[in-house]
């Protein structure tokens, strides 16, 4: 129940438990008092008689003029409260569209210097200092991995380059080839929060041309395949119908790509990985199904959480940082999409991405 309506029912109460004392003070006044003192005598000296009467005309007087009275004062009320709480409402509905890419933009106020204009200017200042703190945090995760870029390339320089020592015994080569794997995935994971950082700053150009969807499914379907050779899945594309998006053919691949080591890295032994592009609600879906332990529900709106490894197909022995499906949301919300995950414990996780068509010309 808003406030608005609460006020209006309070006041309604009010105006009823008047209108109550008013027919209870009324029928004392005309019916109870002049029974209890029936003798009274006029200015002739003849004693006058109780009117039999009087309480039809209490209820008379009650309902012509305290009824219409109270109604007036009730639709009146509700007017007020509504005009009164009109400043919250707006205010409500600003706060509503700020999110962590527009905390720098103020929200409006009505400048009367009332409770709400204050409150208004109080939430202005709470927005400006969480706007700073995440711009900090993106300052310093962009300076770190910029910084951690290049000694992470000298180590995998060198680690590279004593492999190609043959006189290496088979445990130093053992150790060496660990180390540049560690070194490899804490690049991944360096180039992963570089692209995050900028692009939460807006640093990311992306190209803006027709980019024919299915070419890539396709591409990602082949690869899909030689991934899914060593945990031995079955890979399937069930539909691929033509579509042209606008946008970054290199992000759209990413994407696709990220997809398929998700629906690879997570499955079961001799699992199954099903892929489809198909038309719907006027644009293009992308889904992709895979068999496997699934994700909890209570954990499941938290997957697109950076670095959140928390269900149980996330094992320690599955190599990953958290990263993938922020970067996928990313590159989806960039283009105008939308991603969404469902999951059945035990059975099979799916994820659809939709995206817009841009209408196409006739075939070369």
């Amino acid at each position: 129940m808003t406030i608005r309506v609460r006020l209006t029912v309070w006041y309604a109460v009010v105006i009823f438990a008047a209108l109550v004392l008013m027919g209870v003070l009324s029928y004392r006044e005309l019916v109870v008092e002049p029974r209890s003192h029936p003798g009274q005598a006029d200015e002739k000296g003849e004693r006058e008689a109780p009117d039999p009467d009087a309480f039809e005309d209490v209820v008379a007087i009650v309902l012509s003029c305290g009824v219409p009275a109270g109604l007036l004062a009730v639709v009146g009320g509700w007017w007020l409260t509504r005009k009164a709480l009109a400043p919250v409402a707006l205010l409500a509905q600003a706060a509503e569209r700020i999110n962590e890419r527009n905390l720098g933009q103020p929200l409006p106020r009505s400048g009367n210097g009332d409770e709400i204009d204050r409150l208004t200017e109080v939430l202005n200042r709470m927005n400006a200092r969480l706007h700073g703190s995440f711009v900090r945090d993106r300052e310093f995760t962009l300076h770190a991995s910029h910084e951690l870029k290049t000694p992470l390339t000298v180590l995998c320089g060198e680690t590279e380059t004593e492999l190609a020592d043959e006189s290496l015994t088979p445990e130093q080569r053992e150790r060496a080839f660990s180390r540049l794997e560690e070194y490899r995935r804490l690049s991944r994971i360096v180039s992963g929060l570089t692209l995050l950082a900028k692009a939460d700053a807006g640093q990311i150009k992306l190209a803006s041309e027709p980019v024919r969807l299915d070419e890539l499914v396709r591409d990602a379907f082949a690869d899909a395949q030689i991934l899914a050779q060593s945990p031995n899945l079955e890979v399937k594309l069930a539909a691929c119908e033509r579509a042209t998006v606008r946008g970054d053919r290199n992000r759209l691949r990413q994407l696709l790509l990220n997809l398929v080591d998700n629906a690879v890295k997570y499955n079961s032994q001799d699992g199954r990985i099903t892929m489809g592009l198909l038309h719907a609600l006027g644009g293009i879906e992308f889904v992709i199904t895979n068999t496997g332990a699934g994700i909890p529900p209570e954990i499941l709106p938290r997957v697109f959480e950076r670095f959140f490894r928390g269900d149980p197909a996330h094992s320690s022995d599955v190599e990953g940082c958290g990263l993938g499906l922020s970067i996928a949301q990313w590159i989806v919300t960039v283009h105008g999409g939308q991603i969404k995950i469902t999951s059945e414990a035990n059975k099979e996780t799916i994820v659809t991405v939709h995206l817009p068509l841009i209408a196409e010309g006739p075939e070369v």
